[in-house]
């Protein structure tokens, strides 16, 4: 008998979150470098072959909650309250989404942010979703500020917001507080206001 659509699924997921956690505990045994995927396939009792069917490679296991990550920051920047800007929403939801992390999760995220410093490959496929985290924030803002995306403030404001990002990401174990959160929308939230008046004048 087959199975149904919605047993598939979570029959998916589970094997999915498997590979997740048997690749994870391998890392930070072994560290991403001496770790392979038959490996993990192995730990996770499915065929290497499998493995492909839900990551195309090693790395995108790292970052493997992109994007729902992704999804989830769109919803509160483009579902935001009239009169909220960009900066606000941003905050808003974090401030939901931070009391919500168990300790396995932060745990994961510390483990993540080693395997990135030890790993050029990583912290290379790293930078370039950060960059798609601030191209988010810049269609957001752009809309703040009655702009395309593309116009030049809006990709100021996209751009630090990247290189913020970045420097609290190397200086954090990943654990990071409301109060380093604050700091970057601080910064942030005053380019913005900043930029507004600047329109306003």
């Amino acid at each position: 008998m087959e199975a149904t659509p919605g047993l598939r699924e979570r029959k998916k997921q589970r094997t999915r979150e498997a590979i997740v956690e048997a690749a994870f505990t391998l890392f930070e045994e072994r560290g991403f470098d001496g770790t392979t995927i038959a490996d993990i396939a192995e730990a996770a009792e499915i065929a290497p072959r499998t493995f492909f069917s839900y990551f195309p490679s090693k790395d995108d296991v790292v970052f493997h909650d992109f994007e729902e990550e992704y999804a989830t920051i769109a919803s509160w920047l483009r579902e935001r309250e009239p009169g909220t800007n960009a900066i606000d929403a941003l905050r808003a939801g974090i401030e939901r989404h931070v009391g919500e992390l168990g300790a396995a999760d932060k745990r994961e995220e510390r483990l993540r942010k080693r395997l990135i410093r030890e790993n050029e490959s990583l912290a290379a496929h790293s930078g370039y979703l950060k960059g798609k985290f601030a191209e988010l924030l810049g269609e957001a803002v752009a809309e703040d500020l009655g702009e395309a995306p593309g116009d030049l403030r809006p990709r100021l404001v996209a751009a630090a917001a990247a290189a913020a990002i970045g420097v609290i990401e190397d200086t954090s174990d990943g654990d990071h507080s409301l109060e380093t959160v604050d700091s970057l929308l601080v910064f942030l939230r005053g380019g913005l206001a900043a930029l507004q008046e600047q329109g306003r004048g």
